[in-house]
């Protein structure tokens, strides 16, 4: 009788986007500039329309909402390849990367 495969996952290895260093550390400060425009311009699109009573309208309420998820969702995903891109071994193990997916499929259906 054939049982299958009981081979068990328990961690990802992932191989990177290149293997130059010197485009490693091109790509990490692309990306970490990036983020931070993605995260200061969140910021401030919230802090403009929570100092400005003018802005207190249903439409710049749902605006704010936007950008907050957007600031999370980049923060769920960037930070960790900014990393990645450093760090010589890129072992996560499997519930960290099912937590990982979980929160950016939560964030893009709350989107």
């Amino acid at each position: 009788m054939d049982t299958g495969n009981l081979s068990v996952v328990s961690e990802f290895v992932l191989l990177g986007l290149c293997q130059s260093w010197a485009m490693q550390v091109l790509l990490l400060l692309i990306f970490f500039m990036l983020y931070l425009i993605i995260v200061s311009g969140n910021i401030t699109i919230m802090i403009l329309i929570i100092i400005d009573t003018h802005l207190h309208s249903p439409m710049y309420f749902l605006l704010a909402n936007l950008s907050f998820v957007d600031m999370w969702l980049s923060s769920v995903t960037t930070p960790k390849m900014i990393t990645d891109l450093v760090r010589r071994t890129r072992l996560f193990p499997l519930e960290i990367a099912c937590v990982r997916s979980s929160l950016c499929i939560l964030l893009e259906v709350v989107r």
